[in-house]
Order: C-alpha cells, then structure tokens, then sequence
C-alpha cells in the first residue's frame, strides 16, 4: 500500500526559510509525478509545485505563479524524497502543505497542477508564519 508522509513543516517568521519533505513507502518517487499543494481554512487545495523525471528525459518542474523565486521542488532520489524549499515565507503562505504522488494519468504537461490527477496524499505538514 502506498503510503505518503509530508514533514518539516513548523512556526516560523516572516522572512524565514523552511524545507519540507516528502517521502513514500510502496512507491518510488524518481520516476514519477509529483506536486506539492497546499490548502487554506476553508479554501480548495492549491498547487505550488510539481516535478516529472521520466527515466532518461530531464527533470521537467513547474511552479505556480504565486510562489516563483521563493518555492523550488527537487528530488533526492537516493532517499526516495522529494523536498519543497520554501524561502523568504510570508505570512500569506500560512497553510498545511500535502504532498501528492501516484499518477492517475493523463498528458503531465497539461495535468500536473490539478488535484485529481494525483492518487496518493499524505496527511500534510502545517506551516505557520508570523509576524
């Protein structure tokens, strides 16, 4: 069974930097999609980040308008994880951050930023700034 498990996430000042972490078990992230959401109180799950490295091909990233220059996603393969560097936070960015994975298929072009394109969510981390 897959299993995804976010981490990292804690209370932080405006200004701060912060590193989450994603990792799976059952499932191997190098080769496959993967994004980072996150969601506000009573608000739809946005996405922030996503990264594609099929075997052989270049790893492909996209990033969502809102958080470019400030929110990078990369890989460590060796540790089947996946991390979300967050810098320079704002309160603003105040939310629980999910990790999703398990493609549920479709053009990763065109797919990448959608929620449903992803089986597999972790529990989330949450993530706090302040003042």
């Amino acid at each position: 069974q897959i299993k995804i498990v976010e981490s990292g996430g804690g209370s932080v000042q405006a200004g701060g930097s912060l590193r989450l972490s994603c990792t799976a078990t059952a499932y191997t992230l190098r080769y496959n999609p993967v994004a980072w959401f996150r969601q506000f109180p009573g608000k739809a799950r946005e996405v922030v980040a996503a990264f594609y490295a099929p075997a052989g091909t270049e790893l492909s990233r996209l990033c969502a308008d809102s958080v470019k220059g400030r929110f990078s996603i990369s890989p460590d393969n060796d540790k089947n994880t996946v991390f979300l560097e967050i810098n320079s936070l704002k309160i603003e960015d105040t939310a629980t951050y999910y990790c999703a994975a398990g493609w549920a298929g479709g053009d990763w072009r065109y797919r990448a930023l959608v929620p449903e394109a992803y089986k597999n969510w972790g529990q989330g981390t949450q993530v706090t700034v302040s003042s």
